[in-house]
């Protein structure tokens, strides 16, 4: 992603600023602390070797309103990427995007987000969990709203993922989740360009519980 150069995006800073005044944002701020919560920054790349089944990695598991065991924890991933999906389509119905690096980055999420809800249904067949209804209100209003959003989202979504490797019982269920993750931490990397910020500001990425993703995605309420 060589060519997304921030100078010549945002000669004005209006990205940058934008990114810092969404933190006040009722549907935003609770990312934004939820990714330095105990002092650590959220990381753009996801390290694939610690990937590895074990209780060393495991965390704790989404609630069983999801289904039991690896069906809760495809269901919990397939939730988190309607939310990432849904989010991104609405931002491109919108056509409030117009720079060449941010329509590049926009379309790229799209066919991801969407291609990752597409996988994960196919994998949970009759046993997927239903699209929630969304609300993303301003979120979606500008450019700079969406790469500062957008970049907490794939942040995100890259420690939600990492934090359920050590759950994961099944082979292919983890290599799955891995196809997936290393894709978000792309994302977020992408998104970390555009907006100014660290794309890998810590040499390890933190997995977290479905507990504190769920609580985080709750407090945006983004969904209805």
């Amino acid at each position: 992603m060589a060519h997304l150069n921030l100078e010549a995006v945002d000669t004005d800073g209006a990205i940058r600023e934008a990114a810092e005044e969404v933190a006040g944002d009722t549907r935003l701020s609770f990312l934004r602390k939820g990714a330095v919560a105990g002092g650590a920054a959220v990381s753009g790349g996801a390290i694939l070797s610690a990937l590895l089944p074990g209780t060393a990695l495991a965390k704790g598991a989404p609630p069983s309103s999801f289904g039991k065991g690896d069906i809760g924890i495809l269901n919990y991933a397939l939730t988190l990427e309607y939310l990432e999906s849904s989010y991104y389509n609405e931002v491109a119905s919108k056509g409030v995007v117009t720079s060449t690096a941010g329509t590049t980055l926009l379309k790229t999420v799209v066919k991801d987000e969407n291609y990752h809800v597409k996988f994960l249904k196919a994998a949970l067949k009759s046993k997927a969990a239903k699209k929630p209804k969304f609300n993303f209100g301003s979120a979606s209003s500008s450019e700079a709203l969406f790469l500062a959003t957008g970049y907490v989202l794939e942040n995100t979504g890259v420690h939600a993922y990492l934090g359920q490797a050590g759950n994961i019982k099944t082979p292919a269920y983890l290599i799955a989740a891995a196809e997936i993750v290393t894709v978000e931490g792309r994302h977020a990397g992408a998104f970390g360009v555009l907006t100014g910020k660290a794309i890998a500001p810590t040499t390890l990425d933190t997995p977290w519980t479905a507990s504190k993703v769920l609580a985080a995605v709750k407090g945006t309420h983004f969904i209805v």
